[in-house]
């Protein structure tokens, strides 16, 4: 079984930024694919960044293009979103998430594992 916990959420200003962190443990993420989620308040729960274990290719949707990155630690079993140039449209609950295989729209084609969520709110 495979534990996803994410941090590093909280409230920052627009412009700001936040790196999020989804620490797994159970399982080693080699030959997985992670992906961030994220959902706001009255809205769907839509992928955001997803990158291959194997490989590193990584995958975002059109709204965080250029402003956020993905990057994995295969040591520290963990992956990270760096978000810069935050906006308040970002508000969200982040989740993490692992399948087998990024979608191209910054999620997975089947989701095995969820994490809990962290909360990042953008505002000033």
């Amino acid at each position: 079984q495979l534990q996803l916990v994410e941090s590093g959420g909280g409230l920052v200003q627009p412009g700001g930024s936040l790196r999020l962190s989804c620490a797994a443990s159970g399982r080693s993420l080699d030959e997985y694919a992670i992906a961030w989620f994220r959902q706001a308040p009255g809205k769907e729960r839509d992928g955001v960044s997803c990158i291959m274990s194997v490989g590193g290719a990584t995958h975002f949707a059109d709204s965080v293009k250029g402003r956020f990155t993905i990057s994995i630690d295969n040591a520290k079993n963990t992956v990270y979103l760096q978000m810069n140039n935050l906006k308040p449209e970002d508000t969200a609950i982040y989740v993490c998430a692992v399948g087998e295989e990024c979608d191209y729209e910054g999620g997975l084609f089947d989701t095995d594992y969820w994490g809990q969520g962290t909360q990042v709110t953008v505002s000033s």
